[in-house]
């Protein structure tokens, strides 16, 4: 079955010691972050589960320094604990059962990944905290291959789909390795004559792009911005359906004749068997966040689109997400 066919609308949508499993709420000297006020959140640590330098990476660090900064919370312990498109970090969540003062930031590509890693935790055991972003994908390039528009780097693609390799920071099953398999499909390739390379975020997906391993990379726009100004990277396309304002001069993917739009998610979830007391401090914090200033100065200076959801709306989510996730890689026969 091609995959415009398939329901894959619906998904557009160093390891540290922790420190001990008791609440967060405010106990004497250091406390939690409430809805109503009070001491700030203390202790809290909060895991990538990919490599520095991706998508999961920046937006974990930049939540964490705005909390901070807004004096939300105290310091917030960010970690990197990749492997196994992030289902290596789900493990430790779910092992971590009831330790209220850890949190992993994850998205799509998560979801993914607890499917065709195989993995023994699964996201439903998990405590849903809160649905943060949606972002564009981005179709990048090094500065100076010989692809300098999307046209021409899809009729290259469509003559011999295998002499070019796309990669991504997710997976397969992910986000990054969904976008290319979808572009592929759009573009009247056949989804199982792409080579797609993948790597543990965008943090090892960069390197692959300049050192031309790969031809070109699929991976959420936000993760090259630096790289565009300076001049390293060219992005070729973006897959949201308006023009991101971080990337004014970028066309989309419909812009260029391509029908395909596509957007990843990142949230936040904690391990399962959590207090009701702990999983509010966790929510308060980032609605907290959310609702400042300086986070709406990062959304707008990253181009991240605000989909901001807690608790239970944020599980249900989740659920759905999985369930579609399960079905698509299904059909494809990666699940």
């Amino acid at each position: 079955m091609r995959l415009h066919r398939i329901a894959l609308g619906a998904l557009v949508a160093a390891t540290l010691a922790l420190t001990g499993c008791g609440a967060t709420k405010d106990q004497g000297s250091g406390g939690a972050a409430s809805s109503g006020g009070g001491a700030p959140a203390t202790g809290l640590q909060y895991m990538v589960p990919n490599s520095p330098g991706g998508g999961y990476d920046t937006t974990a660090r930049t939540a964490a320094q705005v909390m901070e900064k807004e004096k939300i919370t105290g310091s917030v312990q960010v970690f990197n604990l990749p492997g196994a498109g992030g289902t290596v970090g789900l493990q430790r969540v779910v092992n971590e059962k009831g330790n209220g003062k850890l949190a992993m930031q994850m998205g799509l590509g998560v979801v993914g990944a607890a499917y065709t890693q195989k993995s023994q935790a699964k996201l439903s055991e998990t405590t849903p905290i809160a649905k943060l972003i949606e972002e564009a994908g981005a179709i990048v390039v090094p500065s100076d291959s010989p692809y300098q528009d999307i046209t021409s780097l899809v009729a290259a693609w469509k003559k011999d789909p295998k002499s070019l390799a796309v990669g991504g920071g997710s997976s397969p099953g992910g986000p990054d390795h969904l976008l290319p398999m979808r572009l592929a499909d759009a573009a009247g390739i056949d989804p199982k004559t792409v080579s797609y390379v993948s790597y543990d975020g965008g943090g090892e997906l960069l390197p692959a792009i300049l050192g031309k391993k790969i031809a070109f990379g699929a991976s959420g726009f936000g993760e090259f911005l630096d790289q565009v100004e300076a001049g390293d990277v060219k992005i070729l396309a973006v897959t949201s359906a308006e023009r991101v304002a971080a990337l004014p001069d970028v066309p989309t993917l419909k812009e260029s004749g391509i029908d395909l739009e596509f957007t990843n998610w990142r949230g936040v979830v904690a391990p399962p068997g959590i207090s009701d007391a702990d999983k509010q401090v966790w929510i308060d914090a980032f609605t907290k966040m959310h609702d400042s200033q300086a986070w709406k100065d990062e959304l707008e200076k990253r181009g991240w689109v605000d989909a901001f959801a807690t608790g239970d709306e944020f599980g249900a989510f989740i659920a759905d997400q999985d369930k579609r996730v399960a079905d698509v890689l299904t059909t494809l026969g990666l699940a």
